[in-house]
């Protein structure tokens, strides 16, 4: 693994860029503090924009580390942030990633996150180096599974009561794509 940090990443609708201090607001506004937005993720709602003031305060200190995978999901056409996207997990011990994302309710459906999920899986393979990249989801977000599908991830099978999220413990649905499959298919 060749680790680069958050590094700036575009695609043809979104930048992908570090989180700023500055962003507290839109972030708690955009879909922090959104019951909806947060009902099958593993970290609680926003109360009020200090929550958010204090994760910003913690991801931003983490991008000195190389191995600190982090970006804010920013329109390119207006630079408005609508979520996150990063590696919550990397194994060095197997050359894998596991990504996690959230996008404001006001942007679903509209290709954003598997947008955003293409370009992580291109980073990660062909600049990090990993071999294998993974994610989860509650298998009633039936839409966060779609996304995993149409970013090239497999379903691979769901652990029973394998995971916590907001509201109770619940199954996790696995999907994982190789760099094998990565690049045969892009071949």
């Amino acid at each position: 693994m060749k680790h680069h940090g958050t590094n700036y990443l575009e695609t043809a609708r979104l930048i992908l860029r570090r989180f700023e201090l500055s962003d507290a607001q839109m972030l708690f506004r955009n879909w922090a503090s959104d019951p909806e937005v947060t009902k099958y993720l593993t970290w609680p709602t926003h109360r009020d924009v200090s929550d958010s003031e204090q994760v910003l305060s913690d991801w931003t200190k983490s991008y000195s580390g190389e191995n600190f995978y982090n970006w804010c999901i920013a329109l390119k056409a207006s630079s408005e942030p609508i979520g996150s996207i990063g590696a919550h997990a990397v194994n060095e011990n197997l050359n894998m990633a596991q990504i996690g994302y959230c996008i404001g309710r006001k942007w679903w459906g509209q290709g954003y996150v598997p947008e955003a999920l293409r370009e992580l899986v291109r980073f990660f393979f062909e600049e990090v180096g990993l071999n294998r990249i993974e994610a989860r989801y509650d298998p009633r977000n039936v839409n966060s599974g779609k996304v995993m599908a149409k970013a090239g991830l497999i379903y691979e099978g769901t652990l029973r009561q394998a995971e916590r999220t907001n509201q109770v413990i619940c199954d996790a649905s696995y999907c994982a794509i190789l760099a094998e499959d990565y690049f045969a298919a892009k071949s």
